[in-house]
């Protein structure tokens, strides 16, 4: 990549602050709750609508088991870099009366705004910056993803990721930062739910009658604990809890959610072996187990990324920012997939800010004009140009 081209694309980042700012108002104002398919399809219709203002290209809306999803290919060949980003957030219909969009003391605020509705912003301007100074020919082989199902484990998605970056030499995903970092490693997921049944009673009148689901699955608990393995760093979690119906009734059914990580897929599998063990022993006699769900991502193993982080590092030295530096997290995303398939993949290109998931989401404004400028450069680099 020439120097000259490197010095553009920095500045062409900066230049276009003001226009990416007012893109992330404009998809931040779309509330779209990953439950509410009807919220994300008007998501991705606008993602389509903003893809065409600024690329001049026309995007597909595909949808799958209801489920609306975005794709915008250059050229007619397979794709040699896939930008996988998700417009679907974890935020109900309301928070925007509760959490605006603002940009007061260089923060961008507003639900969705650090995971990841910053990182699908860039993947959009770092292309149209590459447009404008190469050409649209130099885009051929690029492929934007815009999923609508990612915070509920890209059901309906998973299988058009992998399919799209099945012969691309780099998978650049736009998840948000870790305190600035690029992931080079995460941890392959599993996602699990406990049916217990058993027999509904009276509870003052006969409750020697009934055989108690919630008895059945708080005994079952320990047994679960013990799947993790700590040395491993394999973890073994049971989250959401429920069980019977009224006060005065012997519960005839209970449910436990449980979720998995770890870091290799031999481990995934052992945990799934043994999760699966628990039907066949019932705490209670006359009870029953069934275990719904499986191994939902598999891991994201550093090898993977490596030759690209080493690109990344080489790349901001070219263009006069700091270099990236990369950690391991536990949480994953549409990158295992990829990885987990031996593609190049390269994570949490998107915003450096905090507060994923939380009340004080925000990206810092500042970081936001470098990381595009060396989006477009990896781009770049892996398209040839």
């Amino acid at each position: 990549m020439s120097t000259s081209l490197t010095a553009d694309l920095v500045r062409s980042a900066t230049d276009r602050l003001p226009q990416i700012l007012a893109d992330l108002e404009r998809v931040i104002s779309v509330e779209t709750p990953s439950h509410d398919k009807t919220a994300v399809a008007r998501g991705a219709a606008d993602f389509a609508a903003l893809l065409k203002e600024r690329l001049g290209a026309e995007a597909e809306l595909i949808t799958v088991d209801g489920t609306t999803h975005v794709r915008l290919r250059f050229g007619t060949g397979p794709a040699r870099v896939v930008l996988v980003n998700h417009q679907d957030t974890v935020w109900p219909h309301g928070t925007l009366d509760r959490i605006p969009f603002s940009t007061a003391d260089g923060l961008v605020r507003g639900p969705g705004c650090f995971d990841m509705l910053t990182g699908a912003i860039m993947s959009i301007h770092a292309t149209a910056i590459l447009g404008e100074h190469l050409g649209e020919a130099a885009l051929d082989g690029l492929s934007i993803l815009i999923t609508g199902d990612e915070e509920i484990g890209s059901v309906t998605s998973s299988e058009l990721i992998r399919a799209e970056a099945a012969e691309a030499r780099a998978v650049y995903v736009m998840e948000a930062s870790a305190g600035g970092a690029l992931k080079l490693e995460r941890k392959g997921t599993s996602m699990y739910t406990l049916v217990f049944r058993g027999r509904a009673s009276h509870a003052g009148l006969e409750p020697e009658k009934g055989i108690n689901a919630g008895m059945a699955l708080a005994l079952t608990l320990p047994a679960v604990a013990d799947i993790a393995d700590a040395e491993a760093g394999t973890t073994v979690v049971p989250t959401v809890i429920s069980a019977g119906t009224t006060t005065n009734t012997v519960p005839a059914e209970a449910h436990v959610d449980i979720d998995v990580r770890a870091r290799t897929a031999a481990e995934l599998e052992r945990v799934d072996a043994a999760i699966r063990t628990l039907a066949t022993r019932p705490p209670l006699e006359g009870s029953s187990v069934e275990v719904l769900g499986g191994i939902n991502r598999p891991p994201f193993e550093p090898e993977r990324s490596a030759g690209l982080f080493d690109r990344a590092v080489a790349l901001a030295a070219d263009l006069g920012i700091a270099a990236p530096t990369g950690v391991a997290v536990g949480g994953a995303s549409d990158g295992n997939f990829t990885a987990g398939d031996g593609i190049a993949t390269l994570d949490g290109l998107g915003a450096v800010g905090d507060g994923a998931h939380a009340e004080h989401e925000h990206a810092v404004i500042d970081e936001i004009p470098p990381r595009t400028a060396l989006l477009a450069a990896l781009i770049a680099d892996q398209l040839g140009a």
